[in-house]
């Protein structure tokens, strides 16, 4: 125990903070949209090989230097079909969302971008691409931040206030947000179901966590969701138990969903029913995670 241990393995402990969420909420329900489509790794990119990263196909793989053309059109059902389709559920449904927005693959498709403008869903930062932030040098992740908050300031008319990598960041990412400035969070963290603070140097930054376990990519993934009814199951459980909990120490709740994934009917089936669950609550704040954000900082500020 002499040198420093680099984690926190403690966080709130038995005593975590209460949120004091909007209206009494017992819990603050985020649900987000990953739009990575026209972003991730591909021969047309200059990468050497294409993405085989969550997809239908198992272990599929056409070989380094060649375009998968079967995994390029199952991505791009996600930007033609399945965000028209979510779309058009949470509108009908007057529910609000976060979009994790890769910058390029907005730019790649304008109508979506002017749809999440218009609908003033909050943009989360997802990268400039859809690619590992941990494999990137520095200055070229540096230069990834600067082009893609000014990418979609120029899309969907605001810059992001906050941020996600894909899976993981590097040991400099946290720093060089706080270096480019504007981002009231980051979401690269799956450590609490509450947002807390860290620091990064002597600068406090605020981290809200995402999940892996309450999201659509475990219809791809093994062990995973096999039907829009374990999707269903699993989210309800989950919600549940929050909501139970929240009598006492409310939490919050995230859900992520690909277009390209929960966006096929058999699978939205079951988001329509968990939406149908959790609108027969009024002690539920469904909010962006902007939102969450700023409640955070005026009611629990940084240490």
């Amino acid at each position: 125990m002499a040198e420093p241990y680099p984690r926190d393995l403690i966080g709130y402990g038995p005593n975590p903070p209460d949120p004091q969420w909007p209206g009494g909420a017992r819990l603050a329900l985020n649900f987000v949209l990953n739009y990575e489509e026209g972003s991730e790794y591909s021969i047309l990119e200059g990468d050497p090989a294409a993405e085989t990263y969550i997809g239908e196909v198992p272990v599929a793989s056409v070989g380094a230097g060649k375009r998968d053309f079967v995994t390029e059109s199952l991505y791009e059902y996600g930007s033609r079909v399945g965000f028209w389709r979510l779309l058009d559920l949470f509108r009908e449904r007057d529910l609000t969302m976060t979009v994790f927005g890769c910058a390029l693959a907005l730019e790649r498709n304008p109508l979506a971008a002017q749809a999440i403008r218009e609908a003033r869903y909050d943009v989360c930062c997802h990268g400039w691409r859809w690619i590992s932030h941990h494999l990137l040098a520095e200055d070229e992740e540096r230069e990834h931040i600067r082009k893609a908050v000014a990418s979609l300031e120029r899309t969907v008319g605001q810059r992001p206030l906050g941020w996600y990598c894909r899976y993981a960041p590097s040991a400099n990412t946290r720093r060089l947000l706080l270096e480019h400035g504007g981002f009231l969070y980051d979401s690269d963290s799956y450590a609490d179901d509450l947002p807390f603070w860290t620091r990064v140097g002597d600068r406090p930054q605020l981290v809200i966590p995402y999940t892996f376990t309450n999201n659509d990519a475990k219809f791809t993934a093994a062990p995973g969701f096999g039907t829009g009814d374990d999707f269903f199951t699993y989210l309800r459980d989950a919600f549940d138990i929050y909501c139970r909990e929240g009598a006492r120490t409310p939490r919050m709740m995230s859900v992520g969903m690909h277009a390209r994934f929960v966006g096929h009917p058999g699978r939205l089936a079951g988001l329509i029913r968990f939406l149908d669950h959790v609108q027969r609550r009024s002690d539920v704040w469904i909010c962006q995670r902007a939102e969450i954000a700023r409640h955070w900082h005026r009611v629990h500020p940084a240490p």
